[in-house]
């Protein structure tokens, strides 16, 4: 284990949490979710419970793996049951309010005063988070990629307040716990990744906006003339348009730069709830179930 850390807690079981809470049991570690209520904590228990069945069916996980997986899985809605967590990680909705609103709490509820919280942020100041707890030595960006239990890369990102003791926890705890592959970041928005590639996502909605290209002929474009495994209107869809709208709103904020800009055709799209895969409409349109 890494560090000594055997007991972690996740908040929020959406796509990102249960990603990460399953990533956290198959490799042993005992593993609290936490949702808003018991009816969400259920669909969180569901959700984990489809991929585990769909990498056996698939051939990366043996059925004796997934069943230990599940053994080690405990869901609940009151964030009370991560007293005796020594590692939190943040996965709610990118919000910042939300956010800080769940790390002030679990300051006061943690018990360890050396536990570790991390957010899973794609793109809020980590500082921010940080000074909502008594412990902004202790809080630390943990980035994961969706989805979680596939992507090898995380992101660890660093506060002005982050301590060298935790960063070095939670990266042997990425690498060597979770397997996967760490780079580190700066506490700005966006950090590596997403810094990079919300611009050029953006791009990709202004052509078809501008109805330049279509977006069929847009991720074609980039699959088939630039090797890019997913083109950048069917990652976007993958994503969540909602979350690329977040990101480049806080992108936009921090730097005030036009790339970072959500375009109009974006607003609209998320405002009439076609967010992509989730909604099962995009740029694109994808059978539901």
């Amino acid at each position: 284990m890494s560090a000594g850390v055997t007991r972690v807690g996740v908040v929020g079981g959406g796509q990102m949490g249960a990603g990460i809470a399953e990533v956290c049991a198959r490799a042993g570690l005992d593993t609290v979710v936490c949702e808003v209520d018991a009816v969400a904590a259920r669909a969180a228990r569901d959700r984990i419970a489809g991929s585990l069945d769909r990498a056996v069916r698939r051939g990366k996980l043996s059925r004796e793996a997934a069943a230990d997986a599940r053994t080690r899985l405990v869901f609940t809605g009151s964030l009370d049951d991560l007293a005796d967590r020594q590692l939190i990680i943040e996965a709610v909705i990118e919000n910042p309010n939300a956010k800080t609103e769940v790390f002030a709490a679990l300051d006061k509820i943690v018990e360890d005063p050396a536990a570790v919280l991390a957010t899973n942020t794609s793109s809020l100041p980590v500082m921010r988070l940080g000074m909502a707890t008594s412990r902004a030595d202790r809080v630390v960006g943990l980035h994961f990629f969706n989805p979680v239990p596939v992507l090898p890369l995380v992101e660890v990102v660093t506060s002005l307040h982050t301590s060298a003791g935790t960063t070095v926890l939670v990266e042997d705890f990425a690498s060597r716990t979770l397997g996967k592959t760490v780079v580190r970041s700066k506490d700005r928005a966006g950090f590596v990744v997403n810094a990079l590639l919300i611009p050029y996502l953006l791009s990709a909605v202004r052509m078809a906006e501008s109805g330049f290209a279509t977006a069929a002929d847009i991720d074609a474009g980039m699959e088939l003339g630039c090797a890019h495994p997913m083109g950048p209107l069917k990652l976007a869809d993958l994503i969540g348009l909602d979350t690329v709208v977040s990101i480049a709103e806080s992108l936009y904020d921090e730097f005030r730069e036009s790339l970072y800009a959500p375009p109009p055709l974006l607003q609209r799209m998320v405002e009439a709830g076609l967010l992509g895969r989730k909604s099962g409409r995009g740029f694109h349109s994808y059978a539901q179930g």
